[in-house]
């Protein structure tokens, strides 16, 4: 009996080593960056069966089989169709200033599209004053209606929206919706999904959440791209989710208002965004919608005034691998006098860490406005392990005191501004669906940096001195939170 128990112990050992060397080997052949290779590994090792299940369910960027294969042939499909239509030219708008040319080359070499143009363009600054602008565009929809959000919260002006979408549809306009399913779980919940259908809204659940997919797709890829597109003409994006921050403010909040920013846009720019949606659409529901061209976009004459040119940037499996932080470093590198940086959550790259170092040591003002109180507790400790190394390259980092700030922003030069759903996080730098534009307009980058003038007033400077005289607890709960950054 002994000797079968001892057969039955040496064969179970046996297979838990062989998984450990058959998981260290599968970390080893992704060939992912040195410290997250490495963060996996001490977590496997030190919490074996944990570190097992956490990296199977999260460690691989995991779409599912169907999804992947969709996936991969959808995004060079659509922009061949682009370029290959008879409209393709005047779509685009080529010229661009000297700041802005690396960053316009690289994204048109790799996604495959140029800049497009915009003869209208507005930066929204306020909650209240988008979800209103939004509302009468919604009104006036006469054809199609496309929207994706992370968060849709049922209450306030959101259920004003959600009102009006659905009398769009009665009146015979054609709409789409997709939201996040974790992000969106409440709205699923609530009575609007149903209203919603029998409206004749078409309602997508994007990356649904349960145990059993989680054995199939990772789940912790979100749909976290925030986009509404009217008649093919006019688009908003941003860092907004479908969210009344007024309405939801008023109950017990310790971070205070949410603080976003959302851009809206009328030109043939509404075509690229198109193409990231007909992509997403497809891939979630395996149902092909054609983007189109709308006739205000093609008609637009050269004389005519437009802003621009802009360049939709977009993440995710299926697009571009990497091409969101490879556009944030460009733009960093790209700056001569001055980069503004606003995020929620700052948990960046080591290349991307170095390349704002590198910045503020060549000459450049580099501004960092961070929220000083955040919803991650995780996120904020880790955040703060980055602070030494950008105060000694005199990184001016600003602390807003005016709620959670959740504006995602990047300005160079006053020239070059990037808008849209992208943390300076390793989530969303290598694994969401995330879209950005990049905007080459003197007029915008001169009303968003306005913008970040009031976040600076409404701020508190770090001040080296001070930070250094931080606890020993405090630098050690950094240095943990940071070891398990390249995770987060």
């Amino acid at each position: 009996m002994n000797t079968f128990y001892t057969f039955i112990s040496s064969i179970v050992l046996f297979g838990y080593w062989l998984l450990i060397a058959g998981i260290t080997l599968r970390i080893l052949i992704k060939r992912r960056g040195v410290p997250s290779a490495m963060a996996w590994l001490l977590v496997i090792y030190i919490f074996p069966l944990v570190g097992i299940i956490a990296y199977l369910s999260f460690g691989e960027l995991n779409l599912g089989k169907a999804r992947a294969l969709r996936a991969k042939a959808l995004w060079p499909l659509t922009t061949n169709a682009l370029n290959q239509s008879k409209d393709a030219r005047q779509l685009f708008f080529p010229p661009h200033s000297a700041v802005a040319a690396p960053l316009f080359q690289l994204c048109e070499l790799r996604q495959g599209i140029g800049a497009m143009k915009a003869h209208q363009l507005e930066l929204l600054t306020t909650n209240e004053q988008t979800l209103k602008r939004l509302i009468r565009d919604i009104q006036q929809a006469r054809h199609d209606i496309k929207m994706v959000f992370y968060i849709w919260q049922v209450g306030g002006w959101v259920d004003d929206i959600a009102e009006a979408l659905m009398a769009a549809a009665r009146r015979g306009v054609n709409c789409r919706l997709m939201l996040d399913s974790a992000g969106s779980r409440a709205f699923f919940r609530s009575q609007y999904p149903a209203m919603m259908l029998n409206a004749g809204i078409h309602l997508v659940e994007a990356l649904k959440v349960n145990v059993l997919r989680m054995f199939f797709r990772r789940m912790d890829l979100r749909q976290h791209r925030k986009i509404v597109l009217i008649d093919n003409y006019i688009v908003y994006t941003g860092s907004m989710n479908m969210v009344d921050t007024s309405h939801h403010t008023k109950k017990k909040n310790k971070v205070g208002p949410w603080v976003d920013l959302m851009a809206r846009m009328e030109g043939s720019i509404a075509t690229a965004i198109g193409m990231v949606y007909a992509c997403d659409w497809q891939m979630e529901t395996s149902k092909h919608i054609l983007p189109e061209f709308s006739r205000h976009n093609i008609d637009l004459k050269e004389h005519d005034k437009t802003a621009g040119p802009l360049q939709v940037i977009a993440s995710g499996p299926g697009f571009p691998e990497d091409i969101i932080h490879q556009a944030l470093l460009t733009a960093v590198y790209s700056a001569r006098e001055q980069l503004i940086m606003t995020t929620p959550y700052f948990v960046p790259s080591e290349d991307l860490l170095h390349a704002i170092c590198t910045a503020s040591q060549r000459g450049v003002e580099v501004i960092i406005i961070l929220p000083y109180r955040s919803n991650s507790m995780i996120v904020s400790w880790a955040s703060r392990a980055f602070f030494a190394d950008l105060l000694k390259a005199k990184v001016k980092i600003y602390q807003f005191q005016g709620g959670m700030l959740h504006s995602k922003s990047v300005l160079v030069d006053k020239q070059l501004s990037l808008i849209g759903t992208v943390n300076l996080d390793m989530r969303s730098l290598w694994l969401n669906f995330e879209i950005t534009v990049a905007i080459d307009d003197r007029d915008f980058g001169e009303n968003l940096a306005s913008l970040q003038n009031d976040y600076v007033k409404n701020s508190v400077l770090l001040e080296k001195d001070q930070w250094e005289k931080r606890s020993v607890w405090q630098s050690i709960i950094e240095r943990l939170f940071y070891f398990f950054s390249p995770l987060l």
